[in-house]
């Protein structure tokens, strides 16, 4: 079905096993779910834009824009497959980011693995220069002392280096100095400065940022530019947006010099078609439950707004423990991420107990039943053997199945060891993935305040609607939301995404002393670098801006964000800013301390494009019954025996089919399990909504 030209517009999600493709036009979409291709990421976009582009007739030159998110910087840091970085920092601070927060994440084990510094100490060099936190110059920047670290940068083989200098977020004069001597004498070397990657105050989680980001910028740099060139020559010659970690798309200069921003980029997508969805069903309470083939990703949202933080950690050395990873401060959804996806490989330990993860077969040789050598069973073996996966239409047929490998690779790690059938060895694999992500679920809850059985589900991902219903039955949810085109949902949320970039600037100021002329030209400063960055994505689209101040009773240890007006500001700012402060200490922690002096840390600034809304959905269809296209053999845990359910397929089914659990509803690119205490039915925008059985009700 070929489309006027220039009406496509294609979101492209590479993930640690599949590569997700999407192509939305005026009358409909295509979409692909190809493996990813780890050596040459930009291989296996290619392949899924071909097959879009086939499916629909048309030319990639009917393209507008290409949206596009990864795991690849991601990955990078986990594995440990980035760059060899070399950190220049101020005299007598090479040891921050050993130091770190001078405290341990679990005090009392002894044999404690601290998250291993990107830098290690060697490659770790300084200079004397001194700024203190006002921005003022101690002592000059030593530029003969930078020269003098040439030859010692060309001893060591750097790709990247980084340059932290203390207080650089008040004054990065010197920082910039130090890039234009290295520019200067080695033109081909990688430099990220703190002062741009991440200008807030606390050195270390500052350094942790600035270092990943020069970890992965050459990465990531070599890796875009070869996609870029491959679409251009495939005639795609149009702009490509990448979506930020924060749920913002941003244009492929900042991309390049910043992509640690682009760490949770694929997770942010989910969590932006889980909001649209959200707002379009009227759901104030909903848990986005994203699982792919590497991972799964749970995020809550309230009142049609995901949850925001500005740190999150990766490389986690214990997991749930806060304090084990590497901090990154960036704008981030906040979201849960578990090592449990469909290629997660489960094992017997020495308690002989199963467990999953964190590991994963990924795209290669990927599960037993892929059949390219992989031998260790994982959660789509298991899948694959309960009868949840029919191998005929598995990622529409285009990855052969062989459920006989997936049979013996369980029996050979888990049932043989444990003594159980194969299938409830596949079953004990499953209801151990299942409780571990229901419990990851719960506990985040709690941490908010909230209950997650007050919530609705929202599953997408190659594997969540496969899950979504023994998930929601350990939460107690009653509801459960599986969108079209679930199995692609990241890279649908892309296309819902608005183009948006946010800015923060630590400038430290207390309230008594407020100077308005300083925070407004603070304030200027950042729109026009935000301005730069949207306006290269959204070139014609009107812009909305929000401005926020990062305060604290003075001697606290963290700061609240708390919402500014948007106009600039005046000579009541101070008692404007100190009412403000008030009403939102008081909503987090029901008093205020009166007479207590408040200061403000940082500031921040966000301009996006307008995010319309979508029109609230109200069902007409009445309910029908629906015809089966065949049978599935289910494994039946209560009986320890297998027997056959109904199997649908998803396109087939029109608004208000109804199904009855339990029942199998394949589509392409993932299939939907409706356990026997649920049922199903199509609503009038093609979503499967499932809804716990009267009778069942927990």
């Amino acid at each position: 079905m070929a489309e006027k030209p220039g009406l496509f517009r294609l979101a492209v999600d590479i993930g640690g096993t599949f590569t997700d493709v999407v192509l939305e036009g005026p009358n409909g979409s295509a979409t692909a779910k190809v493996l990813t291709t780890p050596a040459a990421p930009e291989e296996g976009v290619l392949n899924g834009v071909e097959d879009v582009l086939a499916e629909t007739g048309a030319d990639a030159g009917d393209v507008s824009v290409v949206l596009h998110g990864t795991t690849l910087a991601t990955n990078a840091i986990i594995e440990r497959k980035g760059a060899k970085v070399a950190l220049i920092t101020t005299e007598g601070f090479r040891d921050v980011l050993e130091i770190g927060y001078e405290t341990r994440f679990n005090q009392y084990d002894v044999f404690i693995d601290k998250p291993e510094a990107l830098v290690p100490r060697k490659r770790r060099l300084t200079v004397p220069e001194r700024v203190d936190v006002s921005g003022k110059v101690l002592k000059p920047l030593d530029e003969a002392a930078v020269v003098d670290l040439l030859p010692e940068l060309d001893e060591m083989e750097v790709d990247s280096v980084t340059v932290g200098f203390l207080h650089s977020y008040a004054n990065p004069d010197h920082e910039r100095r130090v890039r234009d001597i290295l520019n200067e004498h080695r033109p081909g070397l990688s430099v990220s400065l703190s002062s741009e990657v991440c200008p807030e105050i606390r050195e270390y989680e500052r350094l942790t940022t600035a270092t990943a980001n020069a970890y992965v910028r050459p990465l990531m740099a070599r890796y875009l530019e070869n996609l870029e060139s491959r679409l251009k020559a495939l005639g795609a010659a149009c702009p490509i947006l990448l979506m930020t970690s924060g749920g913002g798309l941003t244009d492929l200069k900042t991309a390049r010099m910043l992509p640690i921003r682009l760490v949770e980029s694929g997770p942010a997508g989910g969590a932006i078609l889980a909001t649209r969805i959200a707002a379009e069903l009227g759901l104030r309470k909903v848990i986005s439950f994203d699982m792919g083939g590497t991972t799964a990703k749970i995020c809550l949202i309230d009142d049609f707004q995901a949850q925001k933080a500005r740190e999150f950690e990766v490389d986690r050395q214990a997991r749930f423990r806060k304090g084990s990873g590497l901090p990154l401060r960036i704008p981030v959804i906040e979201m849960v991420e578990i090592g449990a996806g469909g290629g997660s490989i489960a094992r017997v330990d020495a308690m002989q107990r199963i467990t999953i993860g964190p590991d994963s077969a990924g795209s290669d040789p990927g599960p037993a039943a892929y059949g390219q050598g992989g031998e260790r069973p994982t959660i789509t073996d298991a899948d694959i053997h309960l009868g949840r996966i029919d191998p005929q239409r598995f990622a529409a047929g285009k990855v052969p199945l062989a459920p006989d490998r997936a049979e013996a690779a369980i029996n050979n790690d888990v049932a043989g060891p444990l003594g159980l059938s194969s299938h409830m060895a596949a079953f004990g694999i499953v209801e151990m993935v299942d409780e571990t992500m229901a419990n990851a679920a719960r506990v985040h809850a709690v941490e908010q305040g909230r209950a997650a059985s007050d919530y609705t589900v929202i599953a997408f991902g190659g594997s969540a609607p496969l899950h979504a219903g023994r998930f929601a039955e350990k939460l107690a949810v009653s509801r459960i939301i599986v969108p079209t085109d679930a199995g692609v949902g990241s890279a649908v949320g892309f296309l819902r995404a608005p183009v948006a970039y946010e800015v923060v600037r630590s400038r430290n100021l207390r309230l008594r002393h407020f100077d308005a002329e300083m925070v407004n030209e603070i304030f200027r400063d950042m729109h026009s670098e935000a301005l730069e960055v949207v306006r290269a994505g959204a070139p014609g689209s009107g812009l909305i801006g929000s401005r926020l101040a990062y305060m604290r009773y003075l001697g606290q240890g963290h700061e609240i964000a708390v919402a500014l007006p948007a106009e600039p500001l005046g000579d009541d700012a101070g008692q404007i800013l100190q009412d403000a402060f008030d009403a939102a200490y008081s909503r987090l922690y029901a008093r205020t301390l009166p007479n207590a002096e408040v200061e403000v840390l940082t500031w921040g600034l966000t301009l996006t494009t307008p995010d319309n809304a979508p029109e609230l959905l109200v069902e007409t269809a009445e309910r029908h019954a629906c015809d089966a296209v065949g049978v599935r053999q289910i494994f039946e845990p209560e009986s320890g025996e297998v027997r056959d359910i109904p199997l649908f397929w998803r396109p087939d089914l029109s608004p208000g089919a109804a199904v009855s659990g339990p029942a199998v509803i394949a589509e392409e690119a993932t299939s939907t399990f409706v356990p026997a205490a649920f049922s199903a039915h199509i609503a009038d925008n093609g979503y499967i909504i499932i809804d716990r059985n009267e009778e069942a009700s927990p």
